[in-house]
């Protein structure tokens, strides 16, 4: 038995964390101090735009007027399976009260976030479908107002189908701000009044790195960072397939990890011979970012068993984990560490990344370890209740009482004793005294 790194990365997805951490702090200290003029001038200096921030209703109708039908006809057919999968996710959230002891009921209820910031990426591509998953699944969850950001053009505004695609999927504010003064801005409620409550969507480390330090202040769905992509492959997958799905997420970013865990020495090797030519047949800008991340992210481990391939494969915790192996039940029934799985190579990241249903809003840098994608669930709080008879108090009273004096806690204590000396006049109980 062995574990054998055929290829190893040169760089981890923590790399350059440190500079990244102090540029980000200091733009939101000076947010917070300079308000809405400070992020407007941060607009101006990164993405020289000095248009409407607040994207108006004609601005929008634009936007739609300017996309073909067959655009918005894939929008919508996005949409609609995203929208119908978060629906679903809805219905299984429920309310409920249960009697556990004769008089004392307990409860919980769903209550969606007042107030949703929802980032869509629109720098090196403009991600349409990021709009979807983000709006429509805080939409499908109920929440009250969702503010939408992209980052707008040079010269020009945020992206036309991206636009369309909030409006369609939602959005009740949309503001053309990117990074982190986005992030900032929906955070501390500039130019819509309404700070959000959670922070949601995907985005380059510092657009990351913004909602890991506001945390805390705000929610947010997961600590993320550059996509991931881990492959599962023994001999029966076809090369071909397993590296073009490799150099697909590669695409994304100079420091997306790509890595493949394979059954099969001779499979790695001929995926590590075909994924370069794969990346210098792609345009620019995804030839440069794939060929960055199969250099200094890219790892290739062989393992002899299915066992140490499953290990392997939860000690990355991948963003998206694709399983291109026989028997693909055994490998759904053992794998407990990932974003989102891609079952058979009939189905790929691609799919779930743009319109098959799924969101691809999903945990990156070990996350996945101890928390899933975006969900209805994160717009949603479950906030217990409970209530009782007079006569439940006297066996939970009681008990309580006696459980805070164990603790040394007395004013618990008492708010005990009160009720059931005004409930049981006439009654003696042992308070723990």
């Amino acid at each position: 038995m062995a574990i054998n790194y055929v290829k190893r990365a040169a760089r981890s997805p923590a790399t350059g964390e440190d500079n990244t951490r102090a540029i980000v702090s200091e733009m939101l200290a000076n947010i917070e101090q300079g308000g809405e003029e400070r992020c407007a001038q941060y607009a101006h200096d990164l993405d020289k735009f000095d248009g409407n921030i607040v994207v108006t209703r004609d601005e929008i109708d634009a936007a739609g007027e300017r996309l073909s039908q067959r655009v918005k006809d894939d929008i919508r057919f996005a949409h609609e399976r995203v929208s119908k999968f978060a629906q679903y996710q809805r219905q299984a959230l429920i309310d409920f009260e249960v009697e556990l002891s004769p008089g004392l009921w307990v409860g919980q209820k769903q209550i969606p976030v007042q107030t949703a910031g929802c980032y869509i990426p629109g720098g090196r591509y403009s991600h349409v479908a990021s709009a979807v998953m983000s709006v429509a699944t805080a939409k499908a969850a109920g929440v009250n107002h969702v503010i939408a950001c992209s980052p707008p053009k040079p010269g020009g505004g945020v992206n036309d189908a991206i636009l369309y695609t909030a409006d369609y999927s939602g959005a009740d504010t949309i503001l053309a701000l990117g990074g982190v003064q986005g992030i900032a801005a929906m955070a501390f409620g500039l130019f819509t009044g309404r700070p959000a409550d959670v922070l949601a969507g995907p985005g380059n480390r510092f657009v990351a790195e913004a909602k890991r330090m506001l945390f805390g202040r705000v929610g947010i769905d997961m600590f993320a960072g550059p996509t991931e992509i881990g492959v599962l492959a023994d001999a029966s997958a076809d090369p071909r397939i397993v590296a073009s799905d490799l150099v697909g997420q590669g695409e994304h970013g100079p420091d997306s990890p790509m890595w493949l865990i394979s059954l099969d020495l001779e499979l790695a090797n001929k995926v590590i011979e075909i994924v370069p030519t794969l990346i210098e047949d792609m345009p620019e800008p995804s030839r440069s970012a794939a060929r960055s991340a199969w250099a200094d992210y890219a790892e290739v481990v062989v393992c002899d068993t299915r066992e140490e391939a499953v290990k392997v494969s939860d000690e990355y915790a991948a963003e998206h984990l694709e399983v291109q192996c026989e028997d693909l039940d055994w490998w759904v029934d053992n794998l407990s560490n990932y974003g989102s799985l891609f079952v058979g190579e009939e189905t790929t990241v691609t799919y779930g990344d743009k319109c098959s249903g799924t969101n691809h809003i999903l945990p990156t840098k070990g996350a996945a370890r101890y928390t899933g994608g975006l969900s209805v669930g994160k717009f949603i709080k479950t906030c217990t209740t409970q209530r009782m008879t007079k006569e439940a108090n006297r066996e939970v009273g009681a008990a309580a009482a006696r459980i805070s004096r164990l603790e040394g806690m007395e004013g618990h204590a008492r708010s005990g004793d009160d009720r059931l000396h005004k409930y049981f006049p006439n009654e003696e109980f042992d308070l723990g005294h």
